[in-house]
């Protein structure tokens, strides 16, 4: 489990790791600060937990942090999030401060990013647009890779899965899944650099392995990364990224043609290249400028046939660039005033068949944001970061934002103390391109979503209020209150839909206001050296305030369990519980998607300083949804027993 305080979980039962309990963030400032002493509240998943979890994707990585949700992405395999019950749409995803693009335009798949060189993950919930810009308004995500150590190391992981019954073969003892990856670092003097390669392949899973439909996909998905850096002083670095993302997604399902069901096939073919570069300096005074930016395509093939007969040619290109500079001044009078500029550029072109999906063909847009923030240590108790940004979009116009969070330390005697935290945060986000030039075509199956480029960006005010309570190194808990309140929410008009020679006509409007408000509770306890327990309870309401209906695919409530046991220096036991409400899965607030309960175990063994092994198995009660009914969230994956070793090799400069 992770914490809004401290990095939990792996580290509990390692006493020489008690003291990394207080990391440096740096999501929730843009800045360098200790977890305790952010005024804006931060969740951290681990290395450790990575590890402990066997995570290979970011999907794997969020799972476990408390009030989270992850749901299937809609009408393709991966998955998205929600944070507070506001939408994927509405969450930005970042890269060491930089944005990852959107799978085809719309939604980040958290099954396309492959974790090896991830050194931790940083959230933040609520609208952080004064700080971070368009689709900042449900919070952020901030994957933080790792930095190169002295000398040379290396590392790397080979792990293999079964389904059981469900394997695509239908052989239940055969390997089904293999996950290979590995990692080289070397530092020399003023030079660091690293390699790391990762590849995870699926023959798919069945419920009936004998029939045609497959409900898991056949994938297989690589990434390479090289980086490199070059830091001649203290005062100046300069630093290089390329990242090659590589997917192959094989579907079979049955589709139904009255009065027919015909076997759909469908083979998506995905590469995301992502350049990403920076440098860092000191200037005259110890003022700090921080200067980086992006540029990332992202290309999709898919082919989709019916009985064998060619039915979808659906060719995507997109292209992202973003640059973003900062200047941190000295601190002065207590104050760290910071102050930038980003620019971003979208572009997208699509087409089926060989005909544009995009009203006008190729489609881009840009905007230019300037901000100014003052993270002020008002008194020893008090501290208050004030943040705006002004957005100049060339479709949109101007947009300012604004944030004020605060904490203040109201207790602390024999090693407790106790913080409070008020934030408010005004939160936008202009329509993505899809949802203003989109032309999707499904007459065959009786409808057609046309995009709509008169859209208004949603808007967003944001307040969270919170409780921290933390006993040294021992216990800590966490209680926070949140409410989002949402205009202008975009969404498919079902009310205004029209039918045109018998093809129902959707199209996007800005038609309803939402809100969204509950409570978030953390808590864990470091019981021995040996042994630690966390809980976690989120309770969300989530309305859409135009029908009074609840808002689909938000369940009330969220639990999670975890506890952490070293028998000794070798073997660690890792357990991670999750329960999760019913859901409305209709708009009607008519259908109810079941309640579920899944339990994940995972057995780690140092075998020597060099190489341990584990085995693990996910969904241990096998929690499975039922594949016919028109409305089930319940896990598509059953019960996965897995297994595999760890090497890690390293060698100091003298």
């Amino acid at each position: 489990m992770t914490s809004g305080l401290f990095t939990t979980t792996s580290t509990w039962a390692n006493v020489d790791a008690i003291q990394t309990l207080d990391p440096i963030v740096v999501t929730a400032t843009r800045s360098e600060k200790k977890l305790t002493d952010s005024p804006i509240r931060t969740e951290v998943v681990s290395e450790n937990e990575l590890k402990r979890t066997n995570a290979s994707t970011l999907k794997d990585a969020l799972e476990n942090i408390p009030g989270i949700l992850l749901r299937e992405i809609h009408g393709k395999s991966g998955y998205e999030i929600s944070l507070q019950g506001l939408s994927s749409d509405q969450v930005l995803v970042l890269i060491d401060g930089l944005p990852l693009a959107a799978s085809t335009g719309s939604t980040i798949d958290l099954d396309q990013y492959l974790i090896a060189s991830v050194d931790h993950i940083e959230v933040i919930k609520g609208a952080a647009s004064a700080q971070y810009g368009s689709a900042a308004m449900g919070g952020v995500i901030n994957i933080i890779t790792k930095k190169v150590a002295d000398g040379v190391s290396v590392s790397g992981q080979v792990d293999i899965g079964s389904y059981g019954k469900q394997n695509a073969n239908g052989k239940a003892a055969s390997i089904n899944n293999h996950h290979e990856k590995i990692k080289i670092e070397a530092s020399n003097g003023d030079f660091k650099g690293r390699f790391s390669a990762d590849q995870l392949k699926s023959d798919g899973f069945a419920v009936d392995p004998a029939l045609y439909p497959l409900q898991g996909d056949e994938q297989n998905r690589q990434q390479y990364s090289i980086y490199g850096a070059w830091q001649p002083s203290d005062q100046f670095s300069i630093w290089a990224d390329f990242n090659d993302y590589q997917e192959t997604d094989h579907q079979r399902s049955l589709n139904f043609v009255p009065p027919f069901y015909l076997k759909q096939y469908k083979v998506e073919d995905i590469q995301r290249q992502r350049l990403s570069a920076g440098s860092k300096f000191t200037l005259l005074n110890n003022i700090q400028v921080d200067i980086k930016g992006v540029h990332e395509t992202y290309d999709t093939t898919s082919t989709q046939t019916l009985d064998g007969y060619l039915s979808a040619l659906r060719n995507s290109d997109q292209e992202n660039n973003h640059f973003s500079s900062q200047v941190s001044l000295p601190t002065w009078y207590r104050q760290n005033w910071q102050l930038g500029y980003d620019w971003h550029e979208e572009k997208l072109d699509q087409s089926n068949n060989g005909k544009f999906e995009l009203q006008g063909g190729a489609v881009s847009r840009d905007r230019h944001e300037f901000y100014l923030q003052n993270d002020a240590q008002l008194t020893d108790q008090l501290d208050v970061v004030v943040g705006w940004r002004f957005q100049n979009d060339d479709d949109f116009g101007d947009h300012n934002a604004f944030k004020l969070s605060s904490k203040y330390r109201f207790y602390e005697q024999n090693d407790l103390f106790a913080d409070l935290r008020l934030s408010y945060g005004q939160g936008y986000r202009v329509p993505n391109l899809k949802e203003r030039f989109y032309s999707f075509d499904h007459s065959y199956l009786g409808y057609i979503v046309i995009g709509n480029p008169n859209l208004k960006p949603e808007s967003s005010n944001s307040y969270q209020l919170g409780l921290s309570l933390v006993k040294n190194e021992f216990w800590n808990a966490d209680v926070n209150l949140f409410w989002n309140d949402v205009k202008d929410l975009i969404q498919t008009d079902y009310d205004n839909a029209q039918v045109v020679n018998g093809i129902t006509q959707y199209s996007y409007s800005n038609v309803a206001q939402a809100e969204t408000k509950g409570i978030e509770t953390t808590a864990q306890w470091h019981i021995n050296p040996y042994l630690a327990i966390s809980g976690a309870y989120t309770y969300t309401e989530a309305k859409d305030k135009t029908t009074n209906k609840w808002l689909t695919r938000r369940p009330k409530h969220i639990a999670r369990i975890g506890a952490d046991y070293s028998f000794n220096d070798q073997l660690d036991l890792t357990l991670r519980a999750r329960y999760q409400s019913e859901e409305f899965g209709d708009s009607t607030n008519l259908q109810k998607s079941p309640d579920w309960f899944s339990i994940d175990t995972q057995i780690d063994y140092q075998i020597s300083p060099y190489i341990s092994a584990f085995i693990g198995i996910d969904n241990i009660l096998n929690q499975q949804r039922d594949f016919n009914a028109s409305v089930d969230y319940r896990p598509i994956e059953g019960r996965y027993g897995y297994t595999g070793l760890r090497f890690n090799w390293n060698k100091k400069p003298k």
